[in-house]
């Protein structure tokens, strides 16, 4: 909804939702006048207060105790006059110590969350890609009983992966290492959802003595590649627990509703990948996520990408009462920290 605001009414309501940011209380005329820098009367702030109010972008709690900004008036502000601040080069520099080039992907994704919490003391929430995005770097197979076969993939992005499989049918120990040398000899480096597609083009082209080796390995990286292998989790989060000493959110059954979201986590998640393809950071405010549980609450996102591809969405989750100009660019610069340690620069000759 497009509010035609005059510079008056803009500064107001930026006053009234910037104090109100900083201690949660209803906002007078009188304060709003000493805060705004306007010289105009408390008579006047009235009016123009009414005005807001009228419209949806202010709302007053108890009569006569000044007001508070809405869902659509904190949609005006982040939208229309926030004053936007990177994040100073010595936060960047500590955030990059933090999430290290080179270290695990499980590791750096479990890093982020718990840093998105700590640095904006709500919760931090992080997607994890699908394996089937990254590229494998060696691949071993190991005979257990009966047909059952261990499968150790080690990725490029330095996670391993122990899998068992059971194929249709026993393969001998020379097989399972003749197939494992061939995938690691043409393979290593692709990713795995390319992976199947060539073995079948090749078995398909092929002729002679190839076709026994190619019919094994396509059918054992069917099942050791196949599916992409998810992680065990699909989203991380931190810090849920710091939304119970939130003034906002301080109603328990507001607060038991939330904790069961956080815990079945797929309608998060699905807000969440909803934004994988949004150009930098997304904000939903109160009733924007479409979920009635954060009806109190915003959530801030960013997707994060590494070697020309959207892996996830990282992002905080907070009361609809914080420090937007602040927590914006953290989850932008977090986002795009990661994005860099994921995929590190090749070091100089």
């Amino acid at each position: 909804m497009d509010f035609d605001l005059d510079p008056r009414a803009r500064r107001l309501l930026r006053t009234l939702i910037a104090q109100h940011i900083r201690d949660g209380e209803p906002v007078g005329s009188r304060t709003l006048a000493k805060r705004s820098g306007l010289d105009v009367s408390p008579a006047t702030i009235r009016n123009i207060m009414s005005d807001l109010e009228e419209i949806g972008l202010v709302s007053a709690p108890h009569t006569s105790a000044g007001r508070i900004p809405t869902a659509q008036g904190y949609r005006v502000f982040v939208d229309s006059l926030l004053p936007m601040k990177p994040l100073q080069d010595t936060e960047v520099q500590q955030l990059r110590a933090l999430l290290p080039a080179g270290a695990g992907t499980q590791a750096l994704l479990s890093n982020t969350s718990e840093l998105l919490s700590a640095m904006s003391q709500f919760v931090g929430v992080v997607t994890v890609p699908q394996r089937s995005q990254f590229a494998f770097r060696h691949i071993d197979f190991v005979p257990l009983d009966g047909q059952r076969i261990l499968v150790i993939l080690v990725f490029t992005d330095n996670e391993v992966q122990n899998r068992i499989i059971s194929p249709r049918r026993t393969y001998t120990t020379s097989e399972l290492e003749q197939t494992a040398n061939y995938l690691n000899a043409h393979f290593a480096g692709q990713p795995l959802a390319e992976i199947r597609a060539r073995l079948l083009r090749d078995l398909r082209d092929t002729r002679s003595e190839m076709e026994q080796l190619l019919s094994a390995a396509v059918e054992l990286s069917e099942q050791a590649l196949g599916g992409g292998g998810s992680s065990p989790e699909d989203m991380l989060l931190a810090g849920q627990t710091r939304l119970m000493g939130v003034q906002d959110l301080s109603d328990m059954e507001r607060l038991r509703d939330l904790f069961e979201a956080f815990s079945r986590k797929r309608e998060i998640l699905q807000l969440l990948e909803g934004t994988l393809k949004a150009q930098g950071v997304r904000v939903f405010i109160g009733e924007e996520t479409g979920l009635a549980q954060l009806d109190a609450c915003t959530v801030v996102t960013a997707p994060y990408h590494a070697h020309g591809k959207v892996l996830g969405v990282l992002g905080v989750i907070g009361p609809t009462r914080m420090a937007y100009e602040r927590v914006i660019p953290m989850v932008q610069a977090t986002a795009d920290l990661l994005g860099a340690a994921l995929n590190p620069e090749p070091p100089t000759p």
